[in-house]
């Protein structure tokens, strides 16, 4: 029996493990996103002269996106356990 729970034991720690993987995968993507696009935003507002806006509206674009698609997954996971 203590070899059992101690595999059990290890798979709720693998478990928790792999939540903080996500956690972070998805914090780094909603970072890289948000770059990207105040990036993008950044030269399309030099392009064409239009001071902040694309930049500012591509950035919150990329936030409510990255945002939605987080919550879209937690939903998801949450209805699995």
């Amino acid at each position: 029996m203590n070899t059992q729970t101690a595999h059990k034991n290890t798979l709720q720690q693998m478990h928790q493990y792999g939540h903080i993987l996500l956690l972070s995968a998805w914090g780094f993507a909603i970072v890289f996103a948000s770059l990207l696009f105040l990036y993008l935003g950044h030269l399309l507002d030099q392009w064409l002269g239009t001071a902040p806006n694309f930049m500012l509206g591509l950035f919150f674009l990329a936030l409510v996106t990255s945002i939605g698609r987080l919550y879209q997954e937690a939903w998801l996971k949450r209805k699995k356990v």
